[in-house]
């Protein structure tokens, strides 16, 4: 809206046009928003486990994010819950023996690319972590083959690192869900004790979201699904998974 002199109130706007990657990008998420009828999904997950293991991995030279634990335990709640791995093609759900794993990676603040890990499940923690970081790696170098973009059966978008809180993301379509990895902070949280009461300690809490298709199936299966990878992740030995992923990469 211009002022009485003819001039925009908001000042002089700089008019950027939107580039080729934004363009297939909205092409993209705006077909995604039409056809499935997305869903939101949250669970709070505390990572000590996860905290422990990594903090031994540093000792042993390797770091590790929390994104491959994620990704790690999510194959093998994928295999509980199958029709995660999945897609809507017109009348049907294809459901997918294979756990192709979407990485969502940011291209300097201009745009996503999403390489994909085949056959996640087959992966360890390590074997998982240093295939991410190449994709991501190479992904903004712009040197993937078109291969490494194709057949993706699940997505995870990961913005923790700049310690989000929550994340609705939208469906990488025609796939069935999306999960969203925000950010790991130290929260209070109420631990209970044997005689039936709680103490409060101070825990390593994150919130995982997952938006997902309605036309695949209903909330009842997500919350299970959602509640199956909380327990993985909180529960799973990630130092003894850690330590022998590292003894079978030095006998490789």
């Amino acid at each position: 809206m211009s002022d009485a002199a003819g001039e925009d109130p908001r000042g002089p706007a700089e008019v950027m046009r939107l580039s080729a990657i934004r363009r297939r990008i909205a092409r993209h998420m705006t077909a995604s928003k039409t056809a499935a009828a997305h869903t939101l999904m949250a669970i709070e997950v505390d990572y000590s486990a996860v905290d422990e293991a990594r903090a031994r991995g540093r000792t042993s030279g390797h770091k590790l994010s929390y994104l491959p634990f994620v990704a790690c335990a999510l194959a093998s709640t994928l295999k509980e819950f199958p029709r995660l791995n999945a897609s809507v093609e017109e009348r049907e759900i294809h459901v997918y023996p294979r756990f192709n794993l979407g990485i969502a990676v940011d291209l300097d603040f201009e745009g996503l690319i999403v390489p994909v890990v085949k056959n996640a499940e087959g992966l360890d923690l390590l074997q998982l972590s240093s295939a991410i970081e190449d994709l991501s790696t190479r992904a903004k170098a712009g040197k993937l083959d078109v291969n490494e973009v194709a057949g993706g059966t699940f997505t995870i978008t990961n913005a923790g690192g700049y310690g989000t809180l929550f994340t609705g993301a939208i469906i990488n379509h025609p796939q069935v869900a999306i999960l969203s990895t925000d950010g790991v902070n130290p929260k209070p949280v109420a631990v209970p004790r044997g005689d039936g009461g709680y103490d409060v300690a101070v825990r390593p809490i994150g919130v995982l979201a997952m938006t997902w298709d309605h036309r695949a199936f209903d909330g009842a299966y997500t919350a299970a699904s959602l509640k199956d990878l909380k327990d993985r992740i909180e529960g799973r030995d990630w130092a003894t998974e850690l330590r022998a992923a590292i003894d079978a990469a030095k006998g490789a």
